[in-house]
């Protein structure tokens, strides 16, 4: 085998082997990206309103009202399909405190049509949609994730029935057009 200097004397690594398993590792990450992971976001919603209990300035819990696609627990990929109704939580004990930031975080969407992302997807909490003429009792405990993000709108479909549920409500409050002639 024969050394090779460079111009100040140096030995000149020969990168040979190294390279071939550079260049293959990169290959490998390249086709590992193009892998779809699964959803953690455990609820996509829009906020129509928000309510505090007992107040606002003390929330031990939060009706969220507007539309929204759960999370589906058996499926990491999957959501059930979107309604209209409201979310009950409670504060998650030992997180009293980021709970209610996240919930200020939700009123500061309320009303805007901003779909966000909030929750996690965790099969041992469950979370129940409640119908606007429900009862509203045994709230559930807040599914604290990693914070409520606005969503970009995107061909996804526990979005695409978002926006159609907005859709909806948008076109039941338009006036319906009469003939005057």
């Amino acid at each position: 085998m024969r050394t090779t200097f460079i111009s100040n004397g140096q030995r000149l690594v020969r990168l040979g082997n190294l390279l071939k398993s550079l260049c293959a590792a990169a290959l490998f990450a390249g086709l590992a990206s193009t892998a779809q992971a699964s959803d953690p976001t455990g609820i996509y919603a829009f906020v129509d309103r928000v309510v505090f209990e007992p107040s606002e300035t003390a929330p031990e819990r939060i009706q969220v009202w507007g539309g929204f696609a759960l999370a589906n627990a058996q499926n990491r990929d999957d959501y059930h399909s979107a309604g209209r109704g409201c979310l009950y939580f409670k504060l998650r004990a030992g997180e009293e405190e980021i709970c209610k930031k996240e919930w200020a975080d939700l009123k500061s969407v309320a009303g805007t049509g901003q779909i966000v992302a909030f929750g996690s997807r965790n099969p041992t909490n469950v979370i129940t949609l409640r119908k606007a003429d429900a009862k509203l009792e045994k709230p559930d405990v807040y599914s604290k994730g990693w914070g409520m993000t606005k969503v970009q709108p995107r061909d996804y479909a526990p979005l695409n029935q978002l926006v159609r549920l907005q859709d909806e409500k948008a076109g039941a409050k338009k006036p319906s057009k009469s003939s005057a002639n």
